[in-house]
């Protein structure tokens, strides 16, 4: 069997409640999210399945982890926290905490090896300023990323990704539901699973493919979007990031995923 990546999107934070909880920094949970994660938890048949669990970095991400994959944690599995898949932009509820912070609150739980410090600089010299090109690239390391730690762990690897609703649509190089208004075409904690295009490993980019099961799953019979249609929505999508702004003007303007 090929090896499986889920990828998740974070259940709900205190940022997604209303426009003016942008300015939360690293914000954490809700209560209607903490129920999110345990409905997850409870639906997802494979825990005795998964061989690693990674997650952005950001409070939100690292909880819905460990809440939704609790039987994984239990089993001793550390969550990895992964730089490369924080949220796209640079308002303060996608700015996250300093390692420090991080591993004083989650100890043991989580594996911050990757977690550096500068790791949460979007300013517009930073790897993670949010251009296009540059939410591409570190996408694409993402995916590199992804494909070694499955090739580490042999053909039945099945890693858990838990990050954000606008990184995921650059990581999975799908830009169906994507919008400008809501931002992303994922759900919190909604799971779609993926295996590399490329069985071979040598696609300089790691490109991933949902699987038949996982699409058919979330839309039935339903035919996914020509080439040129996800050529169109990404333009659209991209045309909102903050190429043209000044360095420190992060605003509601820009596209707010999360």
């Amino acid at each position: 069997m090929a090896p499986i990546i889920h990828l998740v999107r974070h259940a709900q934070g205190y940022h997604n409640l209303n426009e003016g909880n942008h300015q939360l920094p690293d914000p954490d949970l809700t209560p209607l999210g903490e129920s999110q994660c345990e409905e997850l938890c409870k639906g997802f048949q494979a825990h005795d399945q998964i061989t690693h669990l990674v997650a952005s970095p950001l409070r939100r991400t690292l909880y819905t982890c460990l809440r939704s994959f609790a039987p994984v944690v239990k089993s001793g599995k550390k969550v990895i926290a992964l730089p490369d898949a924080q949220e796209i932009s640079r308002l303060p509820c996608d700015i996250g905490s300093e390692p420090s912070r991080l591993g004083e609150e989650f100890g043991d739980l989580v594996d911050l090896r990757l977690v550096q410090e500068g790791w949460n600089d979007k300013s517009s010299g930073s790897k993670y300023y949010p251009t296009a090109a540059k939410l591409e690239a570190r996408s694409r390391e993402a995916r590199l990323w992804l494909r070694k730690l499955a090739k580490e762990s042999g053909d039945d690897a099945q890693i858990v990704l838990v990050t954000h609703g606008g990184i995921l649509h650059f990581l999975t190089q799908d830009w169906d539901g994507a919008s400008v208004e809501r931002g992303t075409g994922w759900s919190n904690t909604e799971l779609r699973s993926y295996t590399f295009k490329d069985a071979t490993g040598q696609d300089p980019d790691a490109s991933l493919v949902e699987t038949q099961k996982s699409w058919r799953r979330r839309r039935g019979s339903a035919t996914p979007l020509t080439e040129t249609e996800q050529v169109e929505m990404r333009h659209i999508f991209q045309s909102c990031l903050p190429e043209q702004k000044q360095d420190g003007d992060a605003s509601s303007s820009e596209v707010v995923i999360d």
